[in-house]
């Protein structure tokens, strides 16, 4: 029996949406689909949830929980990770308030930024553990990477880990709908190719009937910035650098020097700028579980239809041999030719048979390609720190990252990292 394996199958929710969707799919049943998370109680309303839909959707697919994670990874042909570190409490509360201590705010902070570097450097240890695991129990395993930081975390896998990662992510798929949708622009038809980093990717072209229709994006997006709206930061970029940006405007907020400064506070109120808004989502989504619980757990009679995931779409274009496209993370073996080749860059996919084959894209508009080096710059030192295990390489990210920089002296930034370290404590490694 073929095996899927969840890894941070306790975040229910999305578990429903990737599994439910194997259980949706033909040519993946009687798959066995294996769990396992570190929240033994989590892991339980999961699997009882999968039950449910299983008992619903009348699928073949075996479902299993494990308390050992070598055995939930033990021979399986696909893996699914979906973890988080440290969680809300203490480390996400950790990433936001040591940074306001210093006037540096931040929106989300879980790719770039101070926090993203953080989240990054207390991931990577726990990465690199399954990574030594797939390597002893299923080699040959594809490993499809949901967790953020998502650039990071999947060049480290392949570079570092030695295992076949593809890192996804929901930006792709839905840039286009959720753009033609806000500008009342019908989508039907237009074709489109995004290509960059994950959250900085960019909408290189749209086209409808041999139209370019840039021209008319721009249009309307100048006019919608005339008024607040939920989008003005990516409308701002677009209408300054020329292209659209796939990862929405609190996201893009903070990955640019240009929105969120203390010597220009207006800032934040003429684009709509949702300081500290990933902590309220936690708290929100951590007081909602509560009343969604019941429905998803013990409902008998729970359904499901088919999520625009990428997960399933993958496992069923290798399975079946009927080719899909993806927008995938993948390392940038000369695929932008103007990033670096050790970044990991987020193209066009083709998956078959033959696995996730990347396209090439070629070179990027140059001030585009300045952009995304910016955070590349964070990204590869970031990787350096938890590598080498060396202080000085999360200096070095913390003093390149664009965000950070613009707002704090070298000194500041210096003591910051010094603090941060401090306060995650047992979350990270020691460093030298």
């Amino acid at each position: 029996m073929s095996k899927i394996t969840f890894i941070g199958a306790g975040s229910t929710v999305f578990a429903k949406n990737i599994l439910g969707d194997v259980m949706q799919t033909p040519a993946l049943q009687g798959f066995e689909i294996a769990l396992f998370d570190i929240d033994a109680e989590r892991l339980r309303d999961s699997e009882q949830m999968l039950l449910n839909l299983k008992q619903t959707s009348e699928s073949t697919c075996q479902i299993k929980a494990y308390s050992d994670r070598k055995e939930a990874l033990r021979g399986a042909k696909y893996i699914v990770n979906a973890i988080q570190v440290g969680g809300y409490d203490p480390c996400t509360i950790t990433d936001f308030e040591i940074p306001k201590k210093y006037g540096l705010r931040q929106t989300i902070a879980d790719t770039v930024g101070i926090g993203g570097i953080f989240r990054n450097l207390r991931t990577i240890p726990v990465m690199l553990d399954f990574a030594r695991d797939i390597k002893e129990v299923c080699p040959d395993a594809l490993f499809l990477n949901y967790t953020n930081p998502m650039a990071v975390l999947t060049n480290v896998m392949n570079t570092y880990g030695g295992v076949n990662t593809v890192g996804l992510c929901h930006s792709v798929q839905v840039c286009v709908p959720h753009l033609f949708e806000h500008l009342n622009l019908d989508p039907t038809g237009v074709k489109y190719k995004i290509a960059g980093i994950n959250h900085m990717a960019w909408l290189l072209e749209a086209s409808k009937d041999g139209v370019d229709l840039y021209p008319e994006i721009k249009r309307r997006a100048a006019e919608k910035q005339l008024e607040k709206h939920h989008d003005m930061v990516r409308y701002e970029l677009m209408l300054k650098f020329g292209y659209y940006i796939t990862e929405s405007s609190e996201h893009n907020a903070e990955y640019h020097p240009y929105f969120i400064k203390r010597s220009y506070p207006e800032l934040v109120d003429r684009f709509n700028i949702p300081l500290d808004e990933y902590p309220r989502r936690c708290v929100n989504q951590i007081e909602g579980w509560k009343s969604m619980r019941d429905s998803l757990v013990n409902d008998r009679s729970l359904e499901h239809c088919r999520s625009h995931e990428y997960a399933s779409y993958i496992l069923e274009a290798i399975e079946t041999n009927n080719p899909f496209k993806i927008g995938g993370n993948v390392m940038n073996t000369g695929l932008i030719t103007n990033l670096p080749k050790e970044a990991c860059v987020e193209v066009p996919c083709l998956v078959d048979a033959n696995g996730v084959t990347p396209t090439y894209v070629g070179d990027l508009p140059p001030q585009l390609a300045a952009l995304n080096r910016t955070n590349i710059n964070t990204q590869l030192l970031t990787i350096e720190a938890a590598i080498t295990g060396k202080r000085d390489h999360i200096y070095h990210a913390a003093l390149l990252d664009p965000h950070t920089s613009a707002e704090l002296s070298m000194d500041d930034i210096v003591s910051l990292c010094d603090e941060l370290i401090e306060a995650h404590g047992s979350w990270l490694p020691s460093y030298k």
